[in-house]
């Protein structure tokens, strides 16, 4: 039995891989080794991406190192492509695992050609309308107000439909946030509330944000259930995400999952030193040592069937290859001309717009310069 406002985070899996609680069936190794495949997967792209932006390739990028069960675990515990998905800033190995393409994902922190928002939006900020993974928005909580409204769409309409909305433990200290899980709550919205609290908002913790013992709690206030569950556990994650998304489907309201993690790199570029100023190598060092990654391996070993080390190191390979391919296809691409300020802006172009495109293209015809 799934349990909402548990005191402790609810766990299937231990830190050294032993089971804690009967392990479900559909746990099989076949599908601990494909989790396992996609979180080293994310991983190594998160580690050639910050390789993308030492070389200047990239202007920003938010790494996930650490958070890989959390998102994994949730991709697992929706309808891909039915379900609508209001992510936050740091989900690029959410959309990994719910197939977006690591093409789509690097073009759009290069801002070529082949971005879908065609070099219109920041880098690492990214969207994909067939997976109904709505684009990112670096404003803090943004993305909560409309997915509450998403969601009470989906009420009105009578769909089976859920959104998803992720954020971050900073995003709980937002008016943004309050307002939307309050408009969600009222309304008996079927929205999925999920917080990847990596305890640290940039620089801040947790724990000088708010005085509440957890963020899961908070739920109370706005006549939801609140579950709190161990993030690096992807067993607990999957088993307490699915849970609780077929009760939002089935109508019994919104809710609130606070997934416990860490974020091991730093926040994004802007604080690369991240151990110098605001947190200890001895904290980084001890969530190191609960990797979801691990643990998933530690599971294996228990199980009988361990991962051989060659099929680690070919998997890290490939994926490295299919970053570089990525590149190369996106960088061949080339870049967005002049032209697109005028397009995916008006269904019917109005006049104004049309004379400056035309005297644009005039000035270009001639060898000015627009």
């Amino acid at each position: 039995m799934i349990q909402p406002f548990t005191s402790d985070p609810l766990r299937w899996v231990s830190e050294d891989g032993q089971p804690i609680r009967e392990l479900p069936a559909r746990f099989t190794p076949e599908l601990l080794r494909e989790l396992h495949r996609q979180m080293v997967r994310a991983r190594e792209f998160d580690k050639k991406l910050v390789t993308l932006l030492r070389q200047g390739r990239t202007t920003f990028y938010a790494q996930a190192s650490g958070m890989e069960a959390t998102q994994v675990g949730l991709a697992h515990s929706l309808r891909v492509g039915h379900d609508w998905v209001w992510p936050y800033y740091r989900d690029h190995t959410l959309g990994l695992a719910m197939g977006i393409s690591m093409l789509d994902i690097v073009s759009q922190c290069l801002g070529t050609n082949s971005d879908l928002c065609r070099g219109r939006q920041m880098p690492h900020h990214f969207g994909v309308l067939d997976k109904r993974f709505v684009s990112i928005s670096s404003s803090i909580a943004s993305q909560v107000p409309p997915a509450a409204g998403t969601a009470m769409a989906q009420k009105y309409l009578g769909t089976d439909e859920i959104t998803v909305c992720t954020f971050g433990d900073g995003a709980t200290s937002e008016g943004d946030w309050h307002a939307g899980l309050n408009m969600a709550g009222a309304a008996g919205a079927p929205c999925l509330f999920v917080c990847e609290n990596n305890q640290w908002a940039i620089s801040t913790h947790l724990r000088e944000q708010t005085a509440s013992e957890t963020i899961h709690i908070k739920a109370k206030a706005y006549g939801m259930s609140g579950y709190y569950v161990d993030g690096n556990d992807i067993v607990a994650v999957m088993e307490v995400l699915g849970h609780v998304a077929e009760r939002v489907r089935a109508g019994e309201g919104p809710a609130l999952v606070e997934c416990l993690t860490y974020r091991i790199g730093s926040h994004s570029n802007a604080d690369a030193d991240a151990e110098k100023h605001y947190r200890t190598r001895e904290e980084v060092a001890e969530w190191e040592a609960r990797d979801p990654i691990t643990r998933v391996e530690r599971l294996l070993e228990h199980l009988g069937a361990p991962l051989d080390p060659q099929e680690l190191w070919d998997l890290v390979a490939a994926t490295h290859r299919e970053v570089d391919e990525a590149v190369l296809a996106a960088e061949a691409s080339g870049q967005p001309g002049w032209d697109i300020m005028f397009e995916d802006v008006y269904a019917d172009k109005p006049i104004h717009l049309r004379v400056q495109e035309d005297f644009l293209r005039a000035e270009q015809a001639a060898g000015g310069r627009a």
